[in-house]
Parts: structure tokens; C-alpha cells; sequence
């Protein structure tokens, strides 16, 4: 079962979900593209977005407004449903409506029995990385998640080193100045020297149970600190799987990510 969780109340960009993707709400869009893949119940907080589901014919149930995250909305919206505690649950993020039914795919192939929780990931460039509105991920050796943050991870100590070295920075405090003539890429850093870092994609996938058993949880410190609900598994020691995959969709987190998408996707 794949839910979507949509607030209405966005405090960053308000009435995010609403905004249009060629003629579609953006949260209708992100229901219609993972509708490809599997079942799909959108989990609203307003009356206004259940009539709109209504009107596109997308399957939703109305939850608690005052729920402060994806992952509860979820939880709700499954014991509304009904559903068993051991059937799988796909959270997608409704700001995601570009993402490719082959990344859904991906995180459904890694609920196994003993994944606790998935997720999935991308490389991504340094420029990109810089971005607190791209959630970075650092992996161990099993595929699981170390830790999430804004922040850029893993600080690459002599890659920073080497920027400085090519005039990319103006000082080892400053953000690195990047721009087409300087850009990081193959033609004028060496492959071997660069980082890789892993951009955290908006979808989770655990089994109805694994969420109750977070929802228990308290809340830590550190996802008050991110804004990142993830962290509260991490902080109790719950494994988070995370699948490396393909992936050129755009999330929606500013109006300047909508405007991006827009000159990219043509709508």
C-alpha cells in the first residue's frame, strides 16, 4: 500500500501541495505517477483536499490536521484502513511527483522480514549537496543509514583542500563559488578526488508494525534540530536500509524548486 501523506499547512511554502504541475495539484500528480507502481490512499488533513481527491478520483482518508509529521499521518491513515501489521506501507512524500516508478519499485524490493525501515538515495554533486533543502545520508557497510542531516556529509577534509587550491573558494570559510566556467565536474577535477554524496529521496517503506513501534518512540533531540523525522529511528538504533538508486526527479521543497521543475519539465 502506498500513502501519501499531504499538509495543507506547509509552513515553508504554503499550500505547497496545491501548486500546479500541468494542470494537476501537485499532490494529485505524485498520487497519479505512484499509481503505476501500486494501491495508492493519499492521507489529507482538510476537507478542501478531499474534495479535490474526490474530484480526480484518488482514494483518501482525512486524518488529524495537528499531526506533526509524514510518518504518524501514515500510521493514522493505515488504522483507518485497517491494515494488518504486517503489510508494507510506502510513504511518499507529496512533493515528489516526478519521482520515477522504478525508485517505488526499488524501495519496495527492500522490504524483506527483517528490514526494520528503507529509504532510498541518489549521488548527487557537490553543488547540489550544499543545499540544506537536500537531505544528505551516509551509509555503513550493510547499506544502512549512519545519519541524515542538511548539513553537508561526509566533510570531505582534503576535497575542501583542493577546492581551495583551484581558486573554486575564496577562503576555507566561505561558501565554494561554483558557476558553468568552474563547474565540478570531470573536465576539471580529477573523478578520483571527488566525493561522492548520497541525496536522500522523499519515500520510506516499512511494515505497518515497524511504524506503530516509532510512533511509541518519544521524540529526540536531533529531529527537532534537522526537521528530520528519520532521525527519531536512527537515535533508537532502528536500521534504515537505504537503496541506492537512479533518479532525475525534482523534489518540490521551495517555490524556487517549483520554478526549476517548470523550466525542466515544460508545464
Amino acid at each position: 500500500m502506498i500513502i501519501i501523506p499531504a499538509r495543507l499547512a506547509s509552513t515553508r511554502f504554503p499550500s505547497k501541495i496545491l501548486s500546479d504541475i500541468g494542470g494537476v495539484p501537485m499532490f494529485i500528480k505524485s498520487a497519479q505517477n505512484a499509481a503505476k507502481v501500486g494501491d495508492v490512499v493519499l492521507a489529507l488533513d482538510s476537507n478542501e483536499t478531499m474534495k479535490i481527491a474526490e474530484k480526480f478520483g484518488i482514494k483518501a482518508v482525512l486524518t488529524n490536521p495537528n499531526i506533526p509529521n509524514g510518518s504518524l499521518r501514515c500510521l493514522e491513515a493505515s488504522r483507518i484502513l485497517g491494515l494488518k501489521s504486517d503489510e508494507i506501507i510506502i510513504n511518499l512524500q507529496a512533493d515528489e511527483p516526478f519521482l520515477e516508478s522504478s525508485v517505488i519499485q526499488a524501495l519496495q524490493d527492500c522490504m524483506q522480514k527483517d528490514v526494520f525501515m528503507a529509504t532510498c538515495a541518489k549521488v548527487i554533486d557537490y553543488k547540489s549537496a550544499l543545499s540544506p533543502n537536500i537531505v544528505k545520508v551516509v551509509l555503513d557497510s550493510n547499506s544502512n543509514a549512519i545519519y541524515f542531516s542538511r548539513a553537508l556529509i561526509p566533510h570531505h577534509r582534503d576535497f575542501e583542500a583542493l577546492l581551495d587550491s583551484k581558486n573554486l573558494i575564496e577562503s576555507s570559510f566561505q561558501t565554494p563559488k561554483i558557476d558553468s566556467k568552474n563547474s565540478l565536474d570531470s573536465n576539471n577535477l580529477d573523478s578520483k578526488n571527488t566525493p561522492n554524496f548520497l541525496g536522500h529521496l522523499g519515500l520510506y517503506g516499512y511494515f505497518k508494525e515497524s511504524l506503530e513501534e516509532i510512533s511509541n518512540l518519544k521524540e529526540c533531540e536531533l529531529e527537532n534540530i534537522e526537521k528530520l523525522e528519520q532521525l527519531r529511528a536512527i537515535y533508537y538504533n532502528k536500521k534504515i536500509k537505504v537503496a541506492i538508486v537512479e533518479s532525475q526527479s525534482i523534489g518540490i521543497d521551495t517555490q524556487e524548486d517549483l520554478e526549476s521543475a517548470r523550466k525542466i519539465y515544460g508545464f
